[in-house]
Formats: structure tokens, C-alpha cells, sequence
């Protein structure tokens, strides 16, 4: 249990590299916007990926 636990820990810090690995202004560029939306619009946007992330989960296993 704990590797797993420590695979997805490390596949989240991979995925979450790409981005400011590839295109650091990008990056930026979509921080800036994330930081004018409001947190209604934050909230709806990481309940969306968590229910994503639940399902293709659900799929693999």
C-alpha cells in the first residue's frame, strides 16, 4: 500500500513539473489568470478534476 501510495505521490510531482519545465511563461500566463477568476469558479474547476481523477481511477483499478 504505502508504494503505491509513493508511485502516485511521484507521478503527481511529474505531471505537475511539465508545464513549468516546457513552458515556464505559459505557466505564468495561466497562474495570472487563475488568480483573477473568482472562487466559485476555482472551486467548480478542482471539483471537476477530482471527479475526472475518480473515474479514470475507478477505470484503472
Amino acid at each position: 500500500m504505502w508504494q503505491d501510495l509513493g508511485a502516485a505521490i511521484a507521478l503527481l510531482l511529474i505531471i505537475e513539473g511539465i508545464m513549468p519545465f516546457i513552458s515556464p511563461s505559459a505557466m505564468r500566463r495561466t497562474l495570472m489568470r487563475m488568480q483573477e477568476m473568482n472562487d466559485q469558479s476555482l472551486r467548480f474547476a478542482g471539483l471537476t478534476s477530482m471527479v475526472i481523477g475518480l473515474l479514470l481511477l475507478y477505470l484503472v483499478r
